[in-house]
């Protein structure tokens, strides 16, 4: 299919207008052949990602984690270099979506953590940059940690999922922000009455302010929680464009 249809239905569908405050430069960073006929996804664009990309002969990189952040470029020079460089060559574009796909309500990272915990009465929260990115939801009766901890290892596939917390908590109403936390995050899931918050990455010196806010933490992993969102959007695109799609997996254990 044409670049710039593809490009129009990712802008409309993930709704890049709505988050003008976010860091990353959304949208196509690096524009490659004017045809995709096949599509990778994946969660960071690194050199990794892109030799990847050129080996299986895509035409198009999706990713949550761009390189093109605030200001742009001033040199293009070391990483960038090679990453900008093969990109060009291969006639690759770099497509990023940040915050839109973390706040998207069918595609997102976040709404996709939503079913595999299977909360009901979803509502948006978590105000980053201007836009709600995270969800609450409820459960319908009181859950052991241990059932949610194993639900996520299943389907993240992430064996280092790691609970804080009271270890006898039977949770009901859960906040979900994928990737990193950070103390912002945790002020807003305890004054939206969370019990539980599953995030992705949590460091020690969220530890004592989450206790102290009566908050229990899930920490899934950065980039497992953040593999949801361009899973869901590859589906989408398979499903409705003449493109082959694949999915490169590239974890980092974080």
């Amino acid at each position: 299919m044409i670049l710039t249809e593809l490009a129009a239905f990712l802008n409309k569908e993930l709704n890049l207008a709505a988050f003008p405050g976010d860091c990353s430069n959304n949208g196509i960073q690096v524009e490659g052949d004017s045809e995709v006929t096949k599509a990778v996804f994946a969660v960071d664009a690194s050199l990794e990602s892109i030799e990847y990309a050129e080996d299986v002969k895509a035409d198009f990189l999706f990713v949550h984690h761009g390189i093109s952040w605030g200001g742009g470029f001033r040199r293009i020079t070391g990483i960038d270099a090679k990453r900008i460089g093969l990109l060009l060559n291969s006639g690759i574009t770099l497509y990023a979506a940040h915050l839109p796909l973390d706040a998207h309500p069918e595609l997102g990272n976040n709404a996709g953590l939503c079913k595999i915990l299977g909360l009901r009465s979803i509502e948006p929260f978590c105000e980053i940059d201007g836009a709600n990115i995270g969800f609450t939801g409820s459960l319908s009766r009181g859950t052991a940690v241990e059932t949610l901890v194993k639900k996520l290892k299943n389907a993240l596939d992430f064996p280092e999922c790691n609970y804080y917390g009271d270890p006898d908590l039977k949770a009901r109403k859960i906040a979900v922000v994928s990737g990193g936390c950070s103390e912002e995050v945790l002020t807003q899931a305890a004054a939206a009455e969370a019990e539980l918050l599953l995030t992705g990455e949590f460091k020690h010196q969220l530890y004592h302010p989450a206790r102290e806010m009566g908050l229990n933490i899930i920490a899934a992993g950065h980039y497992a929680t953040e593999t949801v969102g361009p899973k869901a959007v590859m589906e989408k695109v398979g499903s409705l464009f003449d493109v082959e799609v694949e999915f490169a997996d590239f974890p980092t254990g974080l």
